[in-house]
């Protein structure tokens, strides 16, 4: 993969990533104004290591960006964390719901 492609990916992985840290912590505040339960203490935990997630995917991509010696790893990890925490908030959201905890 070249320079060119990881950037583009990047430029990409970036913004989201950081979109997607505040809705975990539109959702975080949301379960806070729920009465406290078992439900919403998982979701609350959940919902902040999903945020650490996506912040690292950011960390990553940006590090893919603006370091002209990064290799494609850093992106294929930023893409791979991204994932993870798109799966997971995916998950949290089916719980949520569900209310399957």
């Amino acid at each position: 993969m070249n320079n060119q492609n990881n950037n583009d990916l990047s430029h990409h992985i970036l913004p989201n990533s950081a979109t997607m840290v505040g809705v975990c912590i539109m959702v975080i505040s949301i379960v806070k104004t729920q009465p406290a339960d078992m439900v919403s203490y998982v979701i609350d935990k959940a919902l902040a290591i999903d945020s650490l997630l996506f912040t690292l995917s950011a960390l990553l991509s940006f590090l893919s960006i603006r370091l002209e010696c990064a290799n494609d790893s850093f992106e294929r990890w930023a893409e791979m964390i991204f994932i993870l925490g798109l799966v997971s908030l995916t998950l949290i959201a089916v719980i949520f719901s569900f209310e399957i905890v």
